[in-house]
């Protein structure tokens, strides 16, 4: 059966990260969308204060109605699993399947300050800082942490390449999930059970998914930006969903 992926990217990235796994799925004979969101990519002129949770949110549902996709399996990559939800939240409808990639798990009314703690610290730099909204990618850490995981120098200088400031409102913002129609689209979860850098905590998976069935959960060993550093492996586990 031919699917849509929607593969959504993280704080900091753009739609280029996820360049070595559409050409896996798009071979398997699936249609494949990985946007930039507004600040990002070609989009990054755009990058400004006003940019956030609900600016991505809308980013997404925009694309979803211009081509007018349906049975989309959207894929939210750390931060995007708040956009993802929200996005959800609103065409219900138009959902097959919810994949967490490594990502944020909110409830109603939370914000990404809310699901990852650590998040505040970087809310309160940003506010204290020259520019009062901007909140720059992390620097690269001596291995194995490396720049979100990824370690490799051919590859960090390709990551670095697409990474732009993050503005403090997508970390603010609360996302809305009041659609009871939501609880019936089934979710995955997979998570990146390499090396974590200090802070970074990971809520529980309940072992029943809001529509009654088993929670789906599946691992790869390797750090938080596994579309650059296990792409086949991420592909297989999407190519699996059913």
């Amino acid at each position: 059966m031919t699917s849509t992926f929607l593969l959504v990217h993280g704080a900091w990235h753009s739609g280029r990260c996820w360049e070595r796994v559409v050409p896996l799925l798009e071979s398997a004979g699936h249609r494949v969308l990985a946007p930039s969101l507004t600040g990002y990519g070609d989009k990054a002129h755009l990058l400004g204060p006003d940019v956030g949770l609900d600016t991505h949110v809308e980013d997404v549902l925009r694309l979803i109605d211009e081509e007018d996709l349906t049975d989309v399996v959207l894929v939210g990559h750390s931060y995007a699993g708040l956009v993802i939800s929200s996005a959800a939240n609103q065409v219900p409808d138009r959902i097959a399947h919810l994949v967490y990639l490594d990502a944020m798990v909110p409830e109603h009314g939370e914000s990404a300050a809310d699901v990852q703690p650590v998040t505040r610290d970087l809310i309160d730099r940003a506010m204290t800082s020259g520019s009062g909204w901007r909140v720059p990618p992390p620097p690269e850490l001596p291995a194995p942490f490396g720049l979100f995981g990824v370690t490799d120098p051919a590859d960090v200088a390709w990551l670095r390449s697409m990474l732009s400031d993050q503005p403090v409102r997508c970390l603010r913002q609360p996302v809305r999930l009041d659609n009871p129609a939501l609880r019936a689209v089934p979710r995955t979860h997979i998570h990146c059970v390499g090396v974590r850098p200090e802070g970074i905590v990971r809520r529980p998976v309940p072992a029943i998914q809001p529509n009654g069935s088993p929670a789906r959960v599946r691992e790869l060993p390797t750090g938080h930006d596994c579309m650059i550093t296990m792409p086949a492996e991420l592909s297989e586990l999407l190519l699996e969903l059913d």
